[in-house]
């Protein structure tokens, strides 16, 4: 068990569980908190996890966690891992089963009074143009070997096809498309799941969200990004739907006769993982590949539909209906990148589980048009609460490998929160706060109930006092998609 005593407070909002603590730990285990986060965090097994992850073989620098880190599969959700090529590992549990599930934010030049007249009339066309729920098919009818095609080209299978633009890939995590991916090493089981989903939305926390920019900190940084108070702006949060989850699944149960072919000495089964230079650990690089490609276009074609949704919806009524992409980020996913480590340019593998990218002014990776000012980061809120903007700073470079927290993290698991919140009493109390929420579900929507989550302005006055991200907007919703 870790209890308080076990914590060294290297800085404000850094926190040190020390090498020491436990014989197999390869590194210590850091994370990023407050005093108040601290007590939600002692309350289920994501520390005990963290160290756990400190044990991996090529592990770098430091385990690391993200203040809205919960317990998780094998990894804390908010660990950040990375490990040291060719021998280091990669591990399914340090990605996740929704493989690149991750944020979009696109905006408009319409104001709020503009919308409010017609925000009803919106969310109806955003639910009846975006399916979702639990195995909801989508309007995309792939032909025999298309959906191969989509998980090797991602965004640009969506460009050829009609579904995207060209700055919509520029302003794209890897211009929305992973090279290296392979159909090939993917079950038949996984391309059935994933046929039908392209441009589905999903269940659990996934949504889609019209809001309004609330809050400004930082004018320059927001008008360079494209954001302006009072502002309408759309996110999107979803995945890799059943493709990638069945992939992670796969590979979870291949990994397991990684432990006895390559001694592997691990405290948790959950952990699974093989050396990044061994057939399996490549394999499963090109898979992962695969469903984050599958993710970026099914966001994509989502972006469609919400622009035809806006047409619909908006035509003869609000004059500049244009909809326009700020960045897609995701928060489930492994990297190969290079860092500056202990004094070297070192490459490595980095496991960023329900954490999220945030390089710093002038790195390559960031769009020209971002290239100066830090990559966007983007962190949604749970439902009926604040969302925000940052960017990426040169600090998170150096302490996190370039990364940030990815939402508010789970206080509540999904039953616990349907045990303590009726659906319907939830609908009524976000409509009086003037919250318009369409969802497919009631359990679905309690499961998803603010209580259920930390408290997200805390958890970003944690990464922006810690200086691996500064805020730039505040987001508010006004309308709610739910599977």
């Amino acid at each position: 068990m870790i209890d308080s005593s076990n914590l060294i407070r290297i800085s404000k909002h850094v926190y040190e569980i020390p090498q020491t603590f436990r014989s197999d730990m390869r590194v210590p285990a850091r994370f990023f908190s407050e005093p108040e986060l601290i007590k939600n965090i002692m309350g289920d097994r994501s520390l005990e996890q963290l160290v756990n992850t400190a044990t991996l073989p090529g592990i770098l620098k430091y385990a690391l966690a993200m203040p809205d880190i919960h317990q998780g599969y094998g990894f804390p959700i908010g660990g950040v891992v990375a490990t040291e090529l060719p021998d280091g590992v990669i591990s399914p549990g340090g990605v996740g089963y929704d493989i690149n599930c991750g944020v979009r934010l696109l905006a408009t030049k319409i104001d709020r009074e503009e919308l409010t007249p017609h925000i009803e009339l919106l969310t109806a066309s955003l639910y009846n143009n975006c399916p979702s729920g639990v195995g909801k098919g989508g309007h995309v009818k792939l032909k025999k070997g298309e959906l191969e095609r989509l998980a090797e080209m991602g965004s640009r299978w969506a460009l050829k096809n009609g579904y995207a633009t060209e700055e919509d890939l520029e302003k794209t995590e890897e211009s929305g498309c992973l090279d290296g991916a392979d159909a090939g090493v993917i079950s038949q089981r996984a391309l059935d799941r994933g046929q039908g989903q392209v441009g589905t939305l999903g269940a659990g926390n996934h949504f889609i969200e019209v809001d309004v920019v609330q809050s400004v900190f930082d004018e320059h940084t927001a008008g360079r990004i494209g954001l302006f108070q009072g502002q309408i702006v759309v996110q999107i949060h979803c995945g890799s739907r059943g493709f990638g989850h069945q992939i992670c699944t796969d590979y979870v149960k291949k990994f397991q006769k990684c432990i006895k072919k390559y001694d592997l000495k691990l405290p948790d089964r959950e952990l699974v993982c093989a050396p990044l230079s061994s057939p399996e650990g490549k394999e499963y690089l090109a898979a992962m590949k695969a469903a984050a490609n599958y993710a970026f276009a099914n966001r994509q074609v989502l972006t469609y539909n919400i622009r035809q949704s806006f047409d619909q919806a908006l035509a003869g009524k609000v004059k500049n209906r244009h909809v326009y992409q700020i960045y897609d980020i995701a928060h489930n996913m492994a990297k190969i990148e290079e860092h500056h480590i202990d004094g070297k340019q070192v490459k490595v593998c980095v496991h960023r589980k329900g954490a999220t990218r945030a390089f710093g002014p002038g790195s390559p990776e960031i769009p020209d048009q971002y290239r100066d000012i830090g990559q966007p980061v983007l962190v949604p809120g749970s439902m009926g609460t604040s969302s925000w903007v940052l960017v990426g700073t040169r600090k998170s470079m150096d302490q996190t490998f370039g990364s940030c927290c990815h939402g508010a993290g789970r206080t509540l698991s999904r039953s616990q929160a349907k045990k303590n919140v009726r659906g319907t009493q939830l609908l009524e109390q976000l409509k009086a706060k003037g919250i318009h929420i369409l969802a497919g579900s009631m359990a679905g929507l309690a499961e998803e109930a603010p209580i259920a989550y930390k408290d997200v302005d805390r958890v970003v006055e944690v990464v922006h006092g810690a200086g691996i991200a500064t805020k730039v907007a505040r987001l508010e919703p006004l309308a709610v998609i739910k599977g």
